[in-house]
């Protein structure tokens, strides 16, 4: 059996009719053009946290149409999606606050990245990167000692390393990292860092501006060695009969 447009409105202009004729069909059609409003919006919208609250409120709004008009599968669909959407809208928040915290406080340790990361444990000797490698990864050591082998500084628990290179334009390793003791390391990558980023801007945003305090920290540091250095070297007065 066929059935035309022309059908298809008709039964749908009674619907709705129907339901416009008692205050409960008439919340449950509210509710409907809201929920399908706020989904036209989203669309526009390319920030995650908006995004997930305005999904937040679509799917109350469903819900409540499919418990009004009633519908068992769009309240099933709904009161699914709904606690999902509300933890991922929080997390987002909660990753927005780490960050602009860690920014406040000037903490480069990258703790705050913890959450995003993937373990590895490696064993003594493991060599993490290369000098000349692609930088693919970004790392937290969370336990053990990682040597810096050209230079022979040692990373601590705690640090975040490896950031230089991941954002670097020709994305090479400058020195190699090599664990000089058994290591518990987490690990973030350019996929999963580029997801953050979209999914909140702020995240972004905040790391590039940790990133370039580390930096400014670490040329603080360079000329403070510079200048000692040259303290060292200058020739001591001799003093005149």
């Amino acid at each position: 059996m066929q059935i035309s447009l022309s059908e298809i409105l008709t039964v749908a202009v009674t619907t709705v009719g129907a339901a416009l004729s008692t205050p409960t069909g008439k919340l449950a059609v509210a509710s409907v053009v809201v929920a399908g409003a706020l989904n036209v919006i989203s669309s526009f919208l390319r920030i995650m946290v908006p995004l997930r609250w305005l999904a937040v409120g679509s799917s109350v709004c469903f819900f409540l149409y499919g418990v009004l008009y009633p519908s068992l599968p769009m309240m099933i669909l709904h009161g699914l999606l709904l606690p999902i959407n509300i933890y991922r809208a929080i997390e987002m928040i909660r990753l927005t606050r780490r960050v602009t915290q860690a920014a406040a406080r000037h903490d480069m340790s990258g703790v705050w990245l913890k959450p995003y990361m993937k373990k590895r444990e490696l064993k003594a000797g493991t060599v993490l990167f290369q000098k000349g490698d692609i930088a693919k990864e970004l790392y937290f050591l969370a336990e053990g000692r990682i040597e810096l082998v050209e230079i022979g500084v040692f990373q601590e628990p705690g640090s975040i390393f490896g950031e230089i290179a991941f954002f670097s334009p020709d994305r090479r390793r400058t020195l190699t990292a090599r664990c000089a003791e058994h290591c518990r390391v987490l690990t973030i990558g350019e996929d999963d860092f580029k997801q953050l980023y979209f999914q909140n801007p702020a995240f972004g945003f905040e790391v590039v501006g940790l990133i370039a305090g580390r930096l400014i920290a670490d040329i603080r540091r360079l000329e403070d060695h510079v200048t000692e250095a040259r303290a060292a070297q200058a020739p001591t007065p001799t003093a005149t009969p």
